[in-house]
């Protein structure tokens, strides 16, 4: 009789685990790649909230910068 797909994955991950378990500085390795993709998802987010609020001002900026300069009087 052949093994079912939740036998199947069930094995695979135990023998993941116990390659894991011989070395160790591998899942050492998978933890710090792991956590490094969370530090760079993290900066890129705080990154992009940055600019868009960088811009929004500038934006907010160059708006004033224009209603004032209307209310200008140029002498002929």
């Amino acid at each position: 009789m052949n093994p079912g797909p939740t036998e199947e994955a069930g094995q695979t991950a135990r023998s993941i685990i116990d390659a894991l378990r011989q070395q160790p500085a591998t899942l050492a390795l998978i933890i710090a790649n792991i956590a490094l993709l969370i530090f760079i998802f993290y900066a890129l987010n705080k990154g992009a909230e940055f600019r868009d609020v960088s811009l929004k001002n500038q934006f907010e900026l160059m708006r004033e910068t224009s209603l004032l300069l209307s209310k200008c009087v140029v002498p002929n």
